[in-house]
């Protein structure tokens, strides 16, 4: 599609970055609105499941989509991502438990992972790497602009709606996206040769979920297993033979999911190191950092969602400058590491932050981060489109987003289960002192209303909480609120314990990123240049 007119790509770029922002949207205007959610439907030890499963059915979605729309094109894949995803959408705002809002919230995924691989993919198609660095700058800008209005209406609505209308808002911009990428995004012809590999994409499926629910069913609490148990040894093993069969397969059929070639190409095989840490690093932000908001604070959802926005629009910002930066230089390498590093201390600084640390040094480490992660998320994708040629675009895009989506899940697995440790730890030497002997000396009403106090969800539910408080006879409400006072310190001390696992996650993306090899983003200008030299050459 290089040959259309820059009217016509701009055109349909407008309409990829409105299917794009009706994804984004709906992802992050839930952030702030989950912890209310959860504590509605119930299910705490539940609710990083509804966001695995998210994260895992756009995993595998990702990367079988790359390799069909390399074959059939990009539009019909995108169409059927926009359309899985408002099913998803509609459903989950159904949902009548956590059980129903996981088994909705993997239908969305569904349709993100597919609508993420061919929109990064489709810029590809339009343009050159250098010309498509401002392009994906601006993709990755739409995800800023979402996490600036996501957590503000995510929080409005919680506050002073029903909770279903997080899900249902934004379902007639669906409906707009699908218009537009039906009439505006060109059709192209089956490339013909090519085959579907349909053993590779089993066992590559059989490989990422059995992985993925390894991480994200070990730990502890309800529902979860030891590391050392046969249920996540056994995960771990179907995730080997799943691994060898999908190589030897790969290696044998005409046209593999995912060329093992791709791998051989060492910046494409650092990129996707260095993007899954940086999925698995800032889910220490994404997902945890309300958490410390609402639930140590005991700040609203919609209180919540302005103290998250300065680092939204910090990180629009910073996307488009690196958007600019590596189309006017071609460069990217240094763009990376240093973004990456800025988020690692951001990241680090909210180690040190606690119940008494005033929101505006909370807002300012969050701005720290937001400049770093703004200057790395567009970098990643563009340096293997650049690397590979273009009759790859498709699975190399792919195998980006797929790596990024697993360091997103395993990254939610190991921080998850690095929070409930610590949690646990802290609650039990808590409890097993003085604070226990003062437990047992209550009636048995009474115990059970403390025993509310005790859960993390009511610290997350602010009326709830108040409720549970005012209910309490006055002689033991002192009592009450040093408990509730002492949760928030564990709970705080849990959380901080996260952020610095995260900090370290993204130093070693550091490390990663130092080692990638830079080659120059190729331009128009330099496309054109080299087509008369090439047929030149060829004719003599």
């Amino acid at each position: 599609m290089n040959d259309l007119t820059e009217k016509k790509k701009i055109t349909i770029m407008i309409a990829i970055m409105v299917a794009m922002f009706f994804s984004a949207i709906n992802q992050t205007i839930i952030g702030v609105a989950m912890p209310r959610i959860i504590a509605s439907l119930g299910g705490m030890d539940y609710y990083t499941w509804a966001i695995t499963i998210y994260l895992l059915t756009t995993a595998v979605a990702t990367i079988l989509v790359g390799k069909l729309s390399d074959i059939y094109g990009r539009k019909p894949f995108i169409l059927a991502g926009i359309g899985l995803f408002t099913l998803g959408a509609f459903l989950s705002g159904l949902s009548n438990s956590i059980f129903q809002l996981i088994a909705y919230r993997g239908i969305t995924g569904f349709g993100a992972g597919i609508i993420m691989s061919t929109a990064f993919t489709a810029i590809g198609d339009l343009y050159l790497p250098r010309e498509r660095a401002r392009w994906t700058g601006l993709m990755s800008g739409i995800f800023g602009i979402s996490s600036v209005l996501g957590p503000l209406m995510g929080g409005y609505i919680v506050d002073h709606l029903d909770w279903h209308w997080v899900f249902w808002v934004f379902l007639p911009l669906g409906i707009v996206a699908f218009i537009m990428i039906m009439t505006l995004f060109p059709k192209v012809e089956r490339r013909q040769g090519e085959t579907i590999d349909y053993f590779g994409s089993f066992f590559l499926t059989v490989t990422i979920v059995s992985l993925l629910l390894a991480f994200s069913l070990a730990g502890q609490g309800p529902g979860k297993y030891a590391w050392t148990s046969w249920e996540i040894l056994s995960l771990f093993g179907l995730t080997i033979v799943g691994l060898i069969a999908f190589i030897i397969t790969e290696s044998k059929v005409k046209s593999p999911v995912l060329p093992l070639s791709l791998f051989k190409n060492d910046i494409v095989t650092l990129s996707n190191i260095a993007v899954f840490l940086l999925g698995a690093g800032m889910m220490g932000v994404m997902i945890y950092t309300p958490f410390f908001i609402q639930g140590v604070k005991g700040i609203s959802p919609s209180g919540s969602g302005y103290i998250m926005m300065p680092m939204s629009i910090v990180m629009v910002i910073a996307t488009s400058f690196a958007g600019q930066f590596m189309t006017k230089t071609g460069k990217y390498k240094a763009l990376a590491v240093a973004g990456l590093l800025t988020t690692s201390i951001g990241m680090f600084l909210l180690h040190f932050i606690h119940m008494d640390t005033p929101i505006s040094i909370l807002i300012l480490y969050l701005a720290v981060i937001g400049i770093g992660l703004g200057a790395s998320l567009p970098v990643f994708s563009l340096t293997v489109q650049n690397a590979v040629p273009l009759t790859q675009l498709g699975v190399a895009s792919a195998s980006s987003q797929l790596f990024r989506s697993l360091g997103s899940t395993i990254g939610i697995g190991v921080l998850g289960s690095v929070m409930s440790s610590r949690m646990t730890s802290r609650m039990t030497d808590a409890f097993a002192g003085a604070g226990g002997q003062q437990m047992e000396q209550l009636p048995p009403d009474q115990v059970n209303q403390f025993a509310q106090l005790m859960n993390p969800e009511t610290l997350l539910d602010q009326p709830r909480l108040t409720t549970i408080l005012n209910g309490m006879p006055t002689e033991i409400l002192p009592l009450a609120e040093k408990m509730v006072v002492m949760i928030r310190g564990i709970f705080s001390d849990a959380l901080t314990t996260t952020f610095l696992t995260g900090s370290i996650i993204m130093l070693v993306a550091v490390v990663v990123a130092i080692f990638i090899r830079a080659i120059p983003l190729v331009s128009e200008k330099d496309y054109k240049t080299q087509q008369p030299q090439k047929a030149k050459a060829k004719a003599e």
